[in-house]
């Protein structure tokens, strides 16, 4: 590990195994962990995971695709990905560990809690309730045909294709809203979706989900409405925050609004996002952070 300490006090170590990432860790230790997983930007979210550090948790950021030896898109990933990100932050000292994705990463992070019992809680931001095919090609160079996003113990699951015969309304020289394909594709593929299904209410971690109603990504209000009704049937833990104005995208406190995308569309508003961000950030930290198992945030 190669490492740096901040102005906060927080010392970065930036990390090339189990996969390209960075590790954040409190001055003062932790005995309390968080993965943090983007979306399909690929991208290490060392921002969100410096807020999460800020607040007394070891926290640890993955390129979990479109790196060294990984696929470039979101096809086949091992779910032993996240596992072995656990592993890192268990072996750091983390005694209580949490999952925080968004969208894909959402989807990564209650799949693997449905597989690792040693996750403690799963935060899934704008979230799905299926298995979907994958997003890019994968270590073949291929995206066609479709195949899942996700293995487990080399098998991939089962999962939902897209409908190709979908085309964006509007104009078609800008960003456009895909929610529209993804619903379609449910609908042509309706004998996929019970195999599909996410059986979240498996997982032994506590569930807290974060949706918007105006997400133009994919339905992750729905989604997670979904996902929740499958915790309390089960007589499963679950936690809901949602705003019906707020998009795909919601910004916790300390963030910047989102960039504008000249590819999509993500709906709801700087403003409605913030304050999805503002109501969930609280509960997000005491479900990352219980008392008995971390520092003293910093403020």
């Amino acid at each position: 590990m190669r490492d740096r300490e901040s102005a906060s006090g927080i010392t970065e170590h930036e990390v090339t195994t189990p996969c390209q990432g960075v590790l954040l860790e409190p001055a003062a230790g932790s005995s309390a962990g968080v993965l943090v997983l983007a979306g399909s930007s690929g991208r290490v979210d060392r921002q969100r995971a410096r807020l999460l550090a800020q607040q007394g948790l070891l926290a640890l950021a993955i390129r979990w695709f479109g790196g060294l030896g990984q696929p470039a898109g979101i096809c086949e990933i091992p779910l032993e990905t996240f596992v072995a990100a656990v592993d890192l932050l268990r072996s750091r000292g983390a005694e209580h560990v949490g999952i925080l994705g968004v969208s894909k990463g959402a989807e990564a992070a209650l799949l693997t809690a449905v597989h690792e019992p040693r996750v403690n809680v799963v935060v899934a931001v704008s979230p799905t309730a299926l298995v979907w095919c994958n997003v890019g090609p994968g270590l073949d160079g291929r995206q066609r045909p479709y195949r899942s996003s996700w293995t487990w113990r080399g098998r991939p699951l089962p999962f939902v294709p897209m409908d190709d015969s979908w085309q964006p309304a509007g104009k078609a020289d800008g960003p456009v809203a895909i929610r529209g394909w993804y619903d379609l594709s449910e609908r042509t593929f309706a004998q996929h979706l019970d195999a599909a299904a996410i059986p979240v209410e498996e997982a032994r971690a506590d569930v807290l989900l974060v949706a918007g109603g105006d997400d133009a990504m994919w339905p992750s209000l729905r989604y997670a409405e979904q996902l929740a009704a499958r915790r309390r049937a089960a007589g499963a833990s679950v936690h809901l925050l949602a705003r019906d104005d707020a998009g795909h995208r919601p910004r916790f406190p300390g963030e910047s609004p989102a960039e504008a995308s000249q590819t999509f569309l993500y709906g709801g508003t700087p403003r409605a996002d913030a304050l999805l961000g503002k109501v969930a950030w609280a509960p997000i930290v005491d479900a990352l952070r219980p008392a008995q198992a971390s520092a003293s945030p910093r403020q």
